[in-house]
């Protein structure tokens, strides 16, 4: 039912990755990096490809660009050499610059990542013995100003493009080396580093949605990254009238930040709960699992030392989600400089857990992971706009008194 909490000791390692960029906007091309199906066949005729070829160039370099990974037209062998030309001539192939990585004594990977206007997000690589999670952000900064969270003391900047979001996922597998060979399929070379995708990173996805949408829908592609829709995972804080645009138009696993039993608390904890109350998230909740052929919502929950982690607590959250298929994730608090709170004790969580697993739901504990490098849930904040609050500055921010 629950995982033992790692201590993490050994070194971290970090190196310094640039990678060569072109500039799209200066010479005028365009990436075809973030273009979906139908924004790629719109951009090959207006460069110039004829109607009666059209399909058969937008699977051509649709499979070079996202199941390949190929960055370089000449390497296209099976179009044109003057094809190839018009294609460079047009358009680049461009990924976000990864500034820094960091590997955590786990094993874990953070990624700093450069995307345009010199803005900076974080994505985190999580290996696992029977998966790879690559935890990926929509927005630099946050909106929604949760008071456990390191991101959320980062105000929104802007938001990520649907290239910015899936090319995460693209320079996380140039780092694994996964891409195949090209002519070979994806599960050729057995199972795959990187088999999950998470949007937990920074931001709120659902406030994002036209390029969380777009791009998750290059990452299902079948003849692309090919990752199952039940591969994938959207975390929201509670977006409601984007919750069935989600089931509907991504049909991705969801993932609600729950964290709280009574509105009273969620409306400190997470304070979106003031405009859309826990009643009022849960109704919309209830008809996910059905829209999106899902089997079950994942509700995340933080454990925060005397604030939300009691066994009436526990009971509570019990009878809330009754009726509504489900997974309970409970989440040791992962602490940051200046943080209003601290983690629950491990005796406490698991007690909270034991009373959520007899009341018949999947309850287990996360592993924090990355933590020495601050990648861990509720953590990622990008170094260049840390700016630091003193702890009194915060809590008065999360109406806990100065």
């Amino acid at each position: 039912m629950s995982e033992s909490l790692p201590h993490a000791s050994a070194p971290i390692t970090q190196d310094v990755v640039t990678i060569p960029r072109k500039d799209a906007v200066g010479d005028g091309r365009v990436n075809l990096v973030g273009l979906t199906r139908d924004g790629m066949r719109e951009a090959l005729a207006a460069a110039g490809t004829p109607e009666n070829q059209l399909k058969m160039r937008v699977n051509q370099v649709w499979q070079w660009v996202y199941h390949w990974g190929v960055r370089d037209f000449d390497v296209m062998t099976n179009l044109s050499k003057d094809f190839r030309r018009l294609l460079a001539e047009t358009f680049v192939i461009e990924l976000p610059e990864v500034v820094t990585r960091e590997i955590s004594a786990d094993g874990t990977r953070k990624y700093l990542v450069r995307i345009a206007g010199g803005h900076e997000v974080e994505t985190v690589y999580i290996p696992e013995s029977d998966r790879g999670t690559l935890c990926i952000s929509s927005q630099v900064g946050c909106t929604l100003t949760c008071s456990f969270c390191h991101t959320g003391t980062q105000k929104l900047v802007r938001n990520l493009t649907a290239g910015e979001i899936v090319g995460q996922i693209m320079l996380a597998r140039d780092d694994l080396g996964e891409w195949p060979e090209p002519g070979k399929g994806t599960g050729d070379a057995g199972p795959r580093l990187l088999s999950n995708v998470v949007l937990m990173g920074m931001g709120e996805p659902l406030y994002n949605f036209e390029a969380v949408r777009d791009a998750m829908r290059i990452a299902m592609d079948g003849e692309g990254i090919a990752l199952s829709r039940r591969r994938i995972t959207l975390s929201t804080s509670g977006v409601v009238p984007e919750i069935a645009r989600a089931a509907t138009e991504i049909g991705c696993l969801l993932a609600v930040s729950f964290h709280a039993t009574t509105d009273a608390v969620r409306d400190k904890l997470v304070p979106i709960n003031k405009r859309w109350n826990i009643e009022t998230l849960l109704d919309t909740l209830r008809d996910y699992p059905r829209l999106s052929n899902s089997e079950r919502i994942t509700f995340e929950y933080v454990m925060l030392k005397g604030v939300n982690d009691s066994d009436a607590d526990a009971r509570r959250l019990v009878q809330l989600i009754s009726g509504i298929p489900a997974k309970i994730n409970l989440i040791p608090f992962n602490e940051w400089p200046g943080a209003p709170y601290e983690r629950s004790d491990w005796d406490r969580i698991q007690a909270f857990a034991d009373i959520v697993h007899k009341a018949g739901y999947a309850s287990p504990i996360r592993t924090p992971r990355g933590e020495d490098i601050m990648a861990a849930c509720g953590q990622l904040k990008s170094a260049t706009e840390r700016a630091r609050k003193s702890r009194a500055q915060i809590a008065a921010e999360a109406g806990l008194g100065g």
